[in-house]
């Protein structure tokens, strides 16, 4: 079991803060489990509702009189399951004295869970949990992270060939039964067959006019898919930041499926031995080691971007919070070098410092405000963002 600490310290200061806080993300991340652990470790009263287990459905037939009368910390597990809770909440977050705290699961963004967002407005914050982080899992686990991801039990199955079972059954499941549970009204046959081509283009320039021509619909369905994806958390849009630099700039958002363990199932890529031969190879490192990043940092995924322009400069990710800009370039090599592409980003973007993160044992200076960054020493040499 591994014990996720720093998501445990921001539910606590989340639930001091706010009447009602969701925890979202997507299936079999950990939420229950997290949640559970945080209510042992809380003082007072604890009850729990699993809407997917009958009984507890049961109970909330009439949400105001199971709900009302209870005090202490009352968790609601699937709530996407049951929208109807969320006027109810919003009556008992209002109360005087507050008796009770609530703390909402749902495999779904807010913008998916919009009841939620629209009832609870100004009572209820979200915390994003995602899979395992590095230094959760240790750096001497890196190359088992990326492999697998970042699901628990994908991460910490026996073998290679289990995990990847898991993951098989993970897809399964959530394409017959989790996408119709959030409204989305797809036949999961096609919506696999658009998943596994999402594969090949992860880490590139979105073009819904490609996958227009390939399953023989409109842009604004294929563009529909994607935002159904990206709202259940399975995949992430990293969208091009703009610079009036004179230039003409990728105005696209990049595509990355979420969870690299996903992502390499759905490549038919179960062994490390398998994936150094890929040719997505580069690609799911870029979406991994980017995804580390910004978890330590702690950035917002308002303040991520890439950049590129048309004449060939690019940018992997840009971290941008108030005044201070970061870069970053994701490197698979043990000897990275300075491009013209990084200067260019350096001068354009006015960035304070430009990371070249790479697979070596090193962190050095590459030049003035560029440095190479070990990705192997990322959770030493890279500094979290301050608030």
């Amino acid at each position: 079991m591994i014990t996720r600490t720093k998501e445990l310290i921001s539910l606590r200061r989340l639930l001091a803060q706010n009447p009602v806080v969701g925890i979202i993300g997507a299936r079999q991340v950990g939420k229950t489990t997290l949640a559970q652990r945080y209510a042992r470790q809380a003082r007072g009263p604890y009850h729990y509702f699993d809407l997917e287990n009958p009984e507890d459905e049961a109970r909330l037939s009439d949400p105001m009189l199971a709900l009302k009368e209870l005090k202490g910390l009352v968790v609601i597990d699937e709530i996407q399951r049951l929208p109807g809770l969320f006027p109810v909440l919003r009556v008992l977050a209002d109360r005087k004295r507050r008796p009770a705290r609530f703390l909402v699961l749902g495999s779904a963004s807010p913008e998916l869970l919009r009841q939620g967002a629209e009832t609870l407005a100004g009572r209820i914050a979200y915390h994003e949990l995602k899979g395992l982080a590095l230094d959760e899992v240790g750096v001497g686990n890196r190359a088992r992270l990326w492999l697998r991801g970042g699901f628990p039990r994908s991460y910490l199955a026996r073998t290679s060939s289990a995990s990847d079972a898991w993951r098989r059954s993970f897809i399964q499941t959530f394409l017959e039964r989790d996408l119709p549970q959030l409204g989305i009204a797809v036949r999961s046959a096609t919506m696999r067959r658009f998943w596994s081509m999402l594969s090949h283009y992860h880490g590139q320039t979105w073009n819904s006019s490609e996958f227009a021509r390939s399953f023989g619909v409109a842009d604004t369905t294929i563009r529909g898919y994607l935002d159904m994806l990206t709202s259940a958390l399975v995949v992430t849009q990293l969208p091009p930041w703009h610079e009036n630099i004179g230039k003409r700039q990728i105005k696209a958002p990049k595509v990355y499926l979420a969870d690299t363990g996903i992502l390499h199932t759905l490549l038919g890529v179960a062994r490390f031995e398998d994936l150094e031969k890929h040719p997505k190879l580069g690609a799911s490192w870029e979406g991994f080691v980017i995804g580390q990043i910004v978890r330590r940092l702690g950035a917002r995924p308002d303040e991520c971007y890439f950049w590129g322009t048309h004449a060939g400069s690019e940018l992997d990710l840009l971290v941008v919070r108030g005044s201070l800009r970061l870069g970053f370039e994701i490197k698979r090599t043990t000897a990275p070098r300075i491009t013209p592409s990084m200067r260019n980003a350096l001068k354009d973007l006015g960035l304070r410092e430009l990371s070249v993160v790479h697979g070596g044992e090193r962190t050095f200076p590459l030049g003035a405000k560029i440095k190479a960054v070990a990705f192997a020493r990322l959770l030493d040499d890279l500094e979290v963002l301050r608030t």
